[in-house]
């Protein structure tokens, strides 16, 4: 567990119940997702760097689900 928490400590800051931290770090993580989607979506189009920045904006959007999981879980005092 500490292993995840230390990858994804933005949900554990949610107790539960509080609807006001949960909305709040899924606010976070989805603002995150659009504010770097954006600047991925600028820079794919690039023959050099466009696969590595798609591998990118993949993995971005892997963390972000995991996040969101996370929070779900965290409010609902599963973990």
């Amino acid at each position: 567990m500490d292993f995840i928490r230390k990858l994804w400590p933005l949900p554990f800051k949610i107790r539960k119940g509080d609807i006001g931290s949960f909305l709040i770090q899924l606010i976070i993580f989805l603002l995150l997702t659009v504010l770097f989607g954006w600047l991925i979506s600028l820079f794919v189009g690039m023959e050099i760097i466009g696969p590595v920045i798609a591998l990118l904006s993949g993995l971005l959007s892997l963390y972000t689900l995991v996040g969101v999981i996370l929070c779900i879980l965290r409010f609902f005092a599963i973990i």
